[in-house]
């Protein structure tokens, strides 16, 4: 892919992040589908499947729910198919099928069909090799972005939908409906777990 591509996919998806209403909107949506009766709006079953894999391995389930069990690649086939423009989706489905290639290459499979050992390699492997998102004050990129490659925006987004997620916000983040008194000068020890907004 060339920089012109990536530049202009990381710009969409800064674009992305400021239609946060509408993103949060797809992820209460998700939180009524089954998984049983899930069709992709956007991924085939195959891509749906390497998406689902890759986000359950980022977070897996374990004393708190795992990726799947509060439908991140749900939520991620909505922004594919609702936030993204044709030139975006393009370079999605583009991505996964090099992906795939990559791991047929090196490992003679497909990723959802490889040992979970060679996925971690997969994963450590694209891991290292893709960019680092640019530092931001409130939402803004501070600086040129550099292009930060399909995995890093997939795990990214996945992050995302999982905090954003009300199971997450309310069982795992500290959660307060009704915020008391501001006390704005106290000791970082004292904050305990990270807040749910």
């Amino acid at each position: 892919m060339d920089r012109r591509k990536a530049l202009k996919f990381t710009g969409s998806m800064a674009a992305a992040a400021v239609a946060g209403p509408s993103l949060l909107s797809l992820l209460q949506s998700c939180k009524n589908e089954t998984r049983v009766d899930w069709q992709p709006l956007f991924l085939t079953m195959d891509e749906a499947s390497f998406v689902s894999k890759v986000v359950d391995m980022i977070l897996p389930r374990t004393e708190t729910p795992g990726a799947l069990d509060v439908k991140v690649d749900m939520f991620i086939d909505k922004v594919y198919a609702k936030l993204y423009d044709a030139d975006g989706q393009e370079y999605v489905k583009n991505e996964i099928a090099q992906f795939n290639a990559d791991c047929i290459s090196e490992f003679g499979d497909s990723f959802v069909n490889l040992s979970e050992s060679d996925q971690i390699k997969v994963l450590e492997k694209a891991e290292e090799s893709s960019g680092q998102f640019g530092s931001g004050v409130w939402g803004t990129t501070v600086g040129t972005p550099e292009p930060v490659g399909f995995y890093r925006s997939l795990k990214s987004t996945a992050l995302w939908g999982y905090f954003s997620s009300e199971e997450i916000g309310k069982s795992v983040l500290s959660y307060d409906p009704i915020p008391g008194a501001y006390h704005g000068c106290i000791p970082l020890s004292d904050v305990g777990n990270k807040w749910s907004l």
